[in-house]
Protein backbone atom coordinates (compact mmCIF):
# COMPACT_ATOMS: atom_id res chain seq x y z
CA UNK A 1 0.00 0.00 0.00
CA UNK A 2 1.21 3.52 -0.95
CA UNK A 3 0.24 6.69 -1.91
CA UNK A 4 3.07 8.53 -3.53
CA UNK A 5 2.57 8.09 -7.27
CA UNK A 6 6.28 8.09 -7.72
CA UNK A 7 7.02 5.38 -5.29
CA UNK A 8 4.14 3.41 -7.26
CA UNK A 9 6.07 4.77 -10.51
CA UNK A 10 9.26 2.35 -8.97
CA UNK A 11 7.69 -0.47 -7.52
CA UNK A 12 5.32 -1.38 -10.46
CA UNK A 13 8.91 -0.78 -12.78
CA UNK A 14 10.31 -3.32 -10.29
CA UNK A 15 7.43 -6.11 -11.41
CA UNK A 16 5.25 -5.38 -8.05
CA UNK A 17 1.74 -4.92 -7.58
CA UNK A 18 1.41 -2.08 -5.25
CA UNK A 19 -1.91 -0.43 -4.40
CA UNK A 20 -2.60 3.19 -3.86
CA UNK A 21 -4.51 3.81 -0.87
CA UNK A 22 -3.91 6.60 2.57
CA UNK A 23 -4.60 5.89 5.97
CA UNK A 24 -7.90 5.28 6.83
CA UNK A 25 -9.06 3.81 3.47
CA UNK A 26 -10.95 -0.15 3.31
CA UNK A 27 -8.78 -2.52 1.91
CA UNK A 28 -11.74 -5.21 2.32
CA UNK A 29 -12.51 -5.55 -1.44
CA UNK A 30 -9.19 -5.80 -2.09
CA UNK A 31 -8.13 -7.96 0.60
CA UNK A 32 -11.28 -9.57 2.82
CA UNK A 33 -8.93 -11.35 5.33
CA UNK A 34 -6.54 -9.32 7.53
CA UNK A 35 -2.69 -9.49 6.93
CA UNK A 36 -1.51 -11.50 9.68
CA UNK A 37 1.85 -9.40 9.11
CA UNK A 38 1.62 -5.58 8.62
CA UNK A 39 4.91 -3.70 8.12
CA UNK A 40 4.85 -0.03 8.69
CA UNK A 41 7.55 2.91 8.45
CA UNK A 42 5.99 6.00 10.11
CA UNK A 43 6.27 9.00 8.54
CA UNK A 44 7.38 11.41 11.38
CA UNK A 45 8.31 13.99 9.46
CA UNK A 46 4.22 14.47 8.11
CA UNK A 47 3.32 15.23 11.64
CA UNK A 48 1.35 13.79 14.61
CA UNK A 49 -1.70 13.51 13.17
CA UNK A 50 -0.60 11.28 10.09
CA UNK A 51 1.92 9.08 12.36
CA UNK A 52 -1.24 8.48 14.61
CA UNK A 53 -3.46 7.82 11.18
CA UNK A 54 -0.70 5.29 9.96
CA UNK A 55 -0.98 3.39 13.75
CA UNK A 56 -4.96 3.41 13.20
CA UNK A 57 -4.99 1.99 9.83
CA UNK A 58 -2.45 -0.73 10.60
CA UNK A 59 -4.70 -1.47 13.81
CA UNK A 60 -7.63 -1.90 11.21
CA UNK A 61 -6.02 -4.54 8.96
CA UNK A 62 -4.14 -6.68 11.33
CA UNK A 63 -6.40 -9.63 13.06
CA UNK A 64 -6.53 -10.44 16.81
CA UNK A 65 -2.64 -12.07 17.52
CA UNK A 66 -1.27 -10.60 13.74
CA UNK A 67 2.36 -8.86 13.97
CA UNK A 68 3.19 -5.30 13.24
CA UNK A 69 7.04 -4.43 12.82
CA UNK A 70 6.84 -0.65 12.88
CA UNK A 71 10.06 1.58 12.16
CA UNK A 72 10.88 5.58 12.26
CA UNK A 73 13.43 7.59 13.55
CA UNK A 74 14.16 8.41 17.09
CA UNK A 75 14.37 11.80 16.34
CA UNK A 76 11.08 12.05 14.51
CA UNK A 77 8.47 11.03 17.68
CA UNK A 78 9.47 6.95 17.11
CA UNK A 79 9.62 6.51 20.70
CA UNK A 80 6.01 8.54 21.31
CA UNK A 81 4.37 6.65 18.47
CA UNK A 82 5.62 3.53 19.31
CA UNK A 83 3.65 3.74 22.58
CA UNK A 84 0.24 5.04 21.13
CA UNK A 85 0.60 1.74 18.90
CA UNK A 86 1.24 -0.10 22.38
CA UNK A 87 -1.95 1.40 23.76
CA UNK A 88 -4.45 -0.17 20.77
CA UNK A 89 -2.02 -3.43 19.74
CA UNK A 90 -0.26 -4.43 23.83
CA UNK A 91 3.20 -4.09 24.90
CA UNK A 92 6.04 -4.58 22.14
CA UNK A 93 9.22 -4.57 21.82
CA UNK A 94 12.27 -3.12 20.09
CA UNK A 95 13.88 -5.55 17.82
CA UNK A 96 16.63 -3.21 15.82
CA UNK A 97 18.28 -0.50 15.98
CA UNK A 98 20.88 1.18 13.62
CA UNK A 99 21.77 4.88 14.74
CA UNK A 100 18.89 6.64 15.46
CA UNK A 101 16.64 4.23 13.57
CA UNK A 102 14.29 1.46 15.31
CA UNK A 103 12.35 -1.17 14.43
CA UNK A 104 9.35 -2.50 17.20
CA UNK A 105 7.13 -5.70 16.73
CA UNK A 106 3.69 -5.73 18.70
CA UNK A 107 1.39 -8.43 18.53
CA UNK A 108 -2.37 -7.12 18.13
CA UNK A 109 -4.92 -8.24 21.50
CA UNK A 110 -7.97 -8.33 20.87
CA UNK A 111 -9.78 -4.53 21.35
CA UNK A 112 -10.87 -1.70 19.59
CA UNK A 113 -9.10 0.15 16.76
CA UNK A 114 -8.23 3.93 17.47
CA UNK A 115 -10.01 6.25 15.98
CA UNK A 116 -9.00 8.50 12.97
CA UNK A 117 -7.80 11.68 13.45
CA UNK A 118 -9.69 14.43 12.10
CA UNK A 119 -9.30 16.85 8.95
CA UNK A 120 -8.46 20.14 9.66
CA UNK A 121 -10.42 22.77 8.69
CA UNK A 122 -10.09 26.99 8.39
CA UNK A 123 -11.24 29.75 6.28
CA UNK A 124 -9.67 31.38 3.64
CA UNK A 125 -10.39 34.50 1.46
CA UNK A 126 -14.21 32.63 1.46
CA UNK A 127 -13.33 28.89 1.20
CA UNK A 128 -13.66 26.60 3.36
CA UNK A 129 -10.39 24.30 3.60
CA UNK A 130 -9.91 21.02 4.36
CA UNK A 131 -6.53 19.20 5.45
CA UNK A 132 -6.26 16.01 5.84
CA UNK A 133 -3.78 14.29 8.59
CA UNK A 134 0.16 14.50 6.95
CA UNK A 135 -0.68 17.19 4.19
CA UNK A 136 1.04 20.45 3.75
CA UNK A 137 -0.13 23.26 5.05
CA UNK A 138 -3.26 21.09 6.54
CA UNK A 139 -4.40 23.68 9.25
CA UNK A 140 -3.43 27.19 7.73
CA UNK A 141 -2.73 28.84 4.39
CA UNK A 142 1.15 28.67 4.19
CA UNK A 143 2.53 32.39 3.55
CA UNK A 144 4.56 31.57 0.21
CA UNK A 145 0.40 30.55 -0.73
CA UNK A 146 -1.33 33.79 0.86
CA UNK A 147 1.38 36.21 -1.12
CA UNK A 148 1.07 34.21 -4.86
CA UNK A 149 -3.01 34.56 -4.24
CA UNK A 150 -2.65 38.22 -2.72
CA UNK A 151 -0.40 38.96 -6.26
CA UNK A 152 -3.44 37.18 -8.45
CA UNK A 153 -5.72 39.20 -6.74
CA UNK A 154 -8.05 40.94 -9.47
CA UNK A 155 -7.29 38.91 -12.64
CA UNK A 156 -10.11 37.51 -14.44
CA UNK A 157 -9.78 33.74 -14.67
CA UNK A 158 -13.26 33.24 -16.38
CA UNK A 159 -12.98 30.86 -18.82
CA UNK A 160 -9.23 30.06 -18.03
CA UNK A 161 -7.65 26.24 -17.99
CA UNK A 162 -5.87 26.88 -15.01
CA UNK A 163 -3.44 24.09 -13.63
CA UNK A 164 -2.46 24.11 -10.08
CA UNK A 165 0.76 21.84 -9.94
CA UNK A 166 1.20 20.28 -6.32
CA UNK A 167 -2.16 21.10 -4.83
CA UNK A 168 -1.88 19.89 -1.56
CA UNK A 169 -5.42 21.00 0.17
CA UNK A 170 -6.28 22.41 -2.81
CA UNK A 171 -6.96 26.30 -1.94
CA UNK A 172 -5.02 27.51 -4.59
CA UNK A 173 -7.33 25.14 -7.48
CA UNK A 174 -10.40 26.23 -5.88
CA UNK A 175 -9.44 30.06 -5.37
CA UNK A 176 -9.28 29.48 -9.27
CA UNK A 177 -12.37 27.50 -10.02
CA UNK A 178 -14.24 30.52 -7.23
CA UNK A 179 -12.99 32.92 -9.90
CA UNK A 180 -14.50 31.23 -13.25
CA UNK A 181 -11.35 28.58 -13.98
CA UNK A 182 -11.75 25.26 -15.30
CA UNK A 183 -9.92 24.12 -13.12
CA UNK A 184 -7.06 20.55 -12.49
CA UNK A 185 -5.62 19.86 -9.50
CA UNK A 186 -2.31 17.65 -9.60
CA UNK A 187 -0.34 16.01 -6.63
CA UNK A 188 2.22 12.93 -6.11
CA UNK A 189 0.57 12.44 -2.76
CA UNK A 190 -2.91 10.43 -2.63
CA UNK A 191 -3.85 12.28 0.78
CA UNK A 192 -3.67 15.49 -0.85
CA UNK A 193 -5.39 14.38 -3.81
CA UNK A 194 -7.74 13.28 -1.40
CA UNK A 195 -7.90 16.71 0.41
CA UNK A 196 -8.01 18.74 -2.75
CA UNK A 197 -10.91 16.95 -3.75
CA UNK A 198 -12.75 17.52 -0.19
CA UNK A 199 -12.01 21.22 -0.38
CA UNK A 200 -13.64 21.48 -3.61
CA UNK A 201 -16.38 19.66 -3.03
CA UNK A 202 -16.75 21.76 0.75
CA UNK A 203 -17.16 24.47 -1.37
CA UNK A 204 -19.61 23.29 -4.42
CA UNK A 205 -16.80 23.58 -7.29
CA UNK A 206 -16.05 21.94 -10.11
CA UNK A 207 -12.53 20.74 -11.09
CA UNK A 208 -10.33 17.51 -12.07
CA UNK A 209 -7.95 15.85 -9.46
CA UNK A 210 -5.21 13.75 -10.43
CA UNK A 211 -2.88 11.50 -8.53
CA UNK A 212 0.56 12.04 -11.08
CA UNK A 213 3.89 11.96 -10.23
CA UNK A 214 4.25 15.64 -11.35
CA UNK A 215 2.79 16.35 -14.89
CA UNK A 216 3.20 12.18 -15.55
CA UNK A 217 -0.96 11.64 -15.97
CA UNK A 218 -1.73 15.63 -17.42
CA UNK A 219 -1.46 13.75 -21.27
CA UNK A 220 -1.52 16.28 -23.97
CA UNK A 221 -3.41 18.61 -21.82
CA UNK A 222 -2.61 22.43 -22.39
CA UNK A 223 -3.01 25.35 -20.34
CA UNK A 224 -3.56 29.35 -20.20
CA UNK A 225 -2.39 29.34 -16.32
CA UNK A 226 -0.52 27.40 -13.90
CA UNK A 227 0.29 28.11 -10.60
CA UNK A 228 2.57 26.42 -8.51
CA UNK A 229 4.45 26.59 -5.18
CA UNK A 230 6.89 23.70 -5.72
CA UNK A 231 8.39 21.99 -2.73
CA UNK A 232 12.07 22.17 -2.49
CA UNK A 233 12.59 19.65 0.93
CA UNK A 234 13.17 16.16 1.26
CA UNK A 235 13.54 15.40 4.79
CA UNK A 236 15.36 18.05 6.45
CA UNK A 237 17.07 18.55 3.18
CA UNK A 238 17.20 21.33 0.34
CA UNK A 239 17.00 19.35 -2.92
CA UNK A 240 16.10 21.05 -5.90
CA UNK A 241 15.18 18.50 -8.09
CA UNK A 242 11.79 18.24 -7.95
CA UNK A 243 11.46 22.19 -8.63
CA UNK A 244 13.20 21.81 -11.62
CA UNK A 245 10.78 19.30 -12.43
CA UNK A 246 7.76 20.86 -11.59
CA UNK A 247 9.25 23.77 -14.22
CA UNK A 248 9.80 21.67 -16.96
CA UNK A 249 6.27 19.63 -16.71
CA UNK A 250 4.90 23.40 -16.26
CA UNK A 251 7.03 24.00 -19.82
CA UNK A 252 5.35 20.91 -21.20
CA UNK A 253 2.05 22.05 -20.67
CA UNK A 254 1.67 25.33 -21.05
CA UNK A 255 0.00 26.80 -23.62
CA UNK A 256 1.76 29.21 -26.75
CA UNK A 257 1.19 32.18 -24.70
CA UNK A 258 0.00 31.07 -21.35
CA UNK A 259 1.00 31.99 -17.90
CA UNK A 260 3.17 30.39 -15.41
CA UNK A 261 3.15 32.07 -11.77
CA UNK A 262 5.47 30.40 -9.32
CA UNK A 263 6.06 31.05 -5.56
CA UNK A 264 9.38 30.41 -3.86
CA UNK A 265 11.76 31.19 -0.76
CA UNK A 266 14.01 34.07 -1.21
CA UNK A 267 17.65 32.35 -1.97
CA UNK A 268 15.95 29.50 -4.51
CA UNK A 269 17.44 30.37 -8.12
CA UNK A 270 14.38 28.84 -9.89
CA UNK A 271 15.16 32.10 -12.48
CA UNK A 272 17.47 29.91 -14.36
CA UNK A 273 15.37 26.74 -15.33
CA UNK A 274 12.39 29.57 -15.37
CA UNK A 275 13.83 31.08 -18.44
CA UNK A 276 13.56 28.17 -20.41
CA UNK A 277 9.86 28.14 -20.43
CA UNK A 278 10.03 32.28 -20.84
CA UNK A 279 10.88 35.68 -19.85
CA UNK A 280 10.94 35.68 -16.24
CA UNK A 281 9.22 39.00 -13.95
CA UNK A 282 9.59 39.01 -10.21
CA UNK A 283 6.42 40.41 -9.42
CA UNK A 284 6.65 40.59 -5.82
CA UNK A 285 9.49 39.85 -2.69
CA UNK A 286 7.92 39.52 0.60
CA UNK A 287 8.65 38.59 4.29
CA UNK A 288 11.70 36.15 2.63
CA UNK A 289 9.21 34.86 -0.61
CA UNK A 290 9.10 36.31 -4.17
CA UNK A 291 6.06 35.25 -6.75
CA UNK A 292 7.87 34.34 -10.49
CA UNK A 293 5.37 35.49 -13.60
CA UNK A 294 6.77 33.83 -16.77
CA UNK A 295 4.94 34.35 -20.18
CA UNK A 296 5.59 31.54 -22.65
CA UNK A 297 5.86 32.74 -26.03
CA UNK A 298 3.25 32.55 -28.84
Amino acid sequence: MEGSATALTVLRGAGLEPQAAVPGESLSERWPEKAKTVALVLAGDRGNAYALAQVAWAHANTPPGGTLYIAGDRDKGFDRYVRAAGAAFGTGETVARDGGMRVAKLVRRPGPTPPLPPAETYEEDGLKVVGLPGVFSAAKPDRATALLLRELEGLDFSGQRVLDLGCGTGLIGAWAAKRGAEVTLVDADLQSVRSAQATLDANGLAGEVLHSDVGAELGERLFDVILTNPPFHVGRGVVLDVAREFIASANRHLKPGGTLYVVANEPLPYEKPLADVGNVEERVREAGFKVLKVKKPE
